[in-house]
């Protein structure tokens, strides 16, 4: 293969990253590649690399893939039909999504829907100002797969409970108090009741989640209890922060 000059200002995926992305295993990829239907550049050094450009052009329209990809790489606007620059927009979108849902799952929908809401409330509540580069919430779902997803390029558990906790130095350490501590009960809140709400409900039984901070990732099923066990830490750094809802019957 032709090694190709880099724009060295785009990122680049390793072959097991865009794999993962893709939801496919690594020889598959590779078979891509030599059948033209997804080509890989070489670095320098030899390297199989995917920018970020050619797999937002493959991912098009799997929006769990492309919020992992923003979530994690940044420096584009997000389509309009998954992107919520301001909280106007959110709480519009996550009306419309708690109506759908009422429809389909009875009266757990509200359980769903608030615990959605306590999550893109806190990227606008604790990021104004502050984003890393795209302001917002890219926020979508599937009612079909029963998912939703929430993503933000702001600055992160840790560096928002710094602010009042200044004894945090570990995103894992920041995540696990945010989930389980109320820092002050004063409004405007650092960070409040919300990650707890949503916390509680997973422990009643509604619903999955996995949450990601920098590089620290928290998965907990349904009617488990947090602990500082379950919060890991991971290469797949996210910079701000990204939620994984999966409800149903089929959530297990």
């Amino acid at each position: 293969m032709k090694k190709t000059n880099i724009n060295s200002t785009e990122p680049l995926l390793k072959v097991t990253e865009a794999a993962a992305l893709l939801g496919i295993d690594i020889d598959t990829l590779r078979r891509w590649g030599s059948k033209g239907k997804l080509k890989p550049i070489r670095t320098r050094g030899g390297h199989r690399r995917y920018p970020v450009s050619l797999l937002r052009k493959v991912l098009k329209g799997n929006y769990l893939s492309l919020a992992k990809l923003w979530a994690k790489y940044g420096g584009w606007q997000p389509e309009s039909i998954v992107y919520c620059p301001d909280r106007a927009i959110f709480i519009a979108r996550i009306n419309a999504m708690e109506r759908l849902l009422e429809k389909r799952i009875g009266p757990v929908y509200s359980i769903i829907s608030s615990s959605a809401g306590e999550l893109g409330n806190n990227s606008f509540n604790h990021n104004l100002g502050k984003w890393r580069d795209i302001p917002g919430l890219y926020f979508a779902y599937n009612l079909e797969q029963k998912w939703i997803v929430l993503a933000d390029r702001g600055q992160g558990i840790l560096k928002t409970l710094q602010n009042t906790a200044m004894g945090l130095v570990k995103d894992e350490e920041a995540l696990f108090v945010a989930f389980t501590e109320v820092i002050t009960g004063r409004a405007p809140e650092k960070r409040g009741n919300g990650l707890k709400y949503v916390r509680r409900n997973i422990e009643k039984g509604f619903f999955n989640l996995e949450f990601h901070s920098r590089n620290a990732y928290l998965s907990l099923k349904v009617n488990q209890q947090i602990s500082q066990k379950k919060i890991i830490t991971t290469r797949n750094l996210i910079p701000g922060c990204m939620a994984i809802i999966r409800y149903g019957a089929d959530k297990e």
